[in-house]
């Protein structure tokens, strides 16, 4: 930042050897920082390499760090900002890019529910004592999705040619395979998924319109009757149907341990 010279200074506290100057030396330590940072968040989005190519998508990574420089001590948080930094630069992407923006949406989902916390889960005594103007939560690692496309097909295919990382569709657990396969053909369609850990694994499951709308506003925070409203305000259902769509609604979350209580705002307290 004053103006002195980089080289200078290095050769203060790092030696030279017979092949490299000591600030060839430390440009060594430089680029290999890089390299862990582009192949970290590479890790979290093999399904958008899968989809860009192996050159476009690193273009797209190094774009996006330059954007996005490291600011956590943990490498965990780097892509966290990626699927909104993408949808902003569609010249990255190209006639691709709605299908890239919803894979990197799920693919960062997918790290949000690993690693979310748990929360007890209501249980029977309580469901029963729910009146329509209950408040609840969902689980921290519950993540809503709408998609333009059948994303998740595309993201369980990735991660199959990957480690195994513990993802899933419904109760289908991805296991590790080692053989490339072909990545299926994207289909426009537009999909409602609830992203969430269960058993230490994490899932994808395929929602309709209402109980999505239904679970965004119970993760809102809406009461229970407000939340019902909104869930079939423009619904073409009958009010039977309904009332089937509700309980079986409630009954799955309920099942799957997806509805807490509300966590307590934090209060300050003196101490005297």
């Amino acid at each position: 930042p004053d103006g002195s010279s980089v080289s200078e200074i290095v050769a203060t506290y790092i030696k030279p050897n017979e092949q490299l100057s000591s600030f060839e030396r430390l440009e060594i330590y430089n680029r290999q920082y890089w390299f862990r940072l582009i192949a970290s968040v590479s890790e979290d989005f093999p399904a958008l390499n899968a989809i860009l190519g192996a050159r476009r998508f690193d273009e797209l990574i190094l774009a996006y760090l330059k954007d996005n420089p490291s600011t956590s001590f943990s490498l965990r948080d780097l892509g966290a900002k990626l699927p909104s930094w993408l949808a902003h630069h569609p010249e990255l992407t190209a006639a691709q890019h709605d299908l890239a923006v919803d894979v990197a949406r799920l693919e960062w989902a997918y790290i949000e529910a690993f690693d979310s916390a748990t929360q007890p889960p209501l249980n029977a005594a309580e469901l029963a004592t729910l009146g329509p103007e209950s408040v609840l939560a969902l689980q921290p690692h519950i993540q809503l999705l709408a998609l333009r496309y059948a994303a998740d097909e595309l993201v369980l295919a990735a991660h199959k040619t990957q480690p195994a990382t513990g993802a899933a569709s419904n109760a289908v657990t991805a296991k590790k395979i080692s053989k490339r396969r072909r990545m299926p053909r994207p289909r426009h369609s537009l999909i409602y998924l609830v992203v969430h850990r269960y058993q230490d694994a994490v899932y994808y499951r395929r929602i309709d319109q209402e109980e999505f709308q239904l679970l965004s506003a119970i993760q809102h925070g809406d009461p229970l009757a407000g939340a019902i409203d909104k869930a079939f305000h423009q619904t073409t259902r009958t009010p039977s149907e309904q009332l089937t769509n509700i309980r079986d609604y409630f009954a799955h979350a309920a099942e799957l341990g997806w509805l807490v209580i509300p966590a307590l705002p934090a209060t300050d307290e003196s101490v005297s």
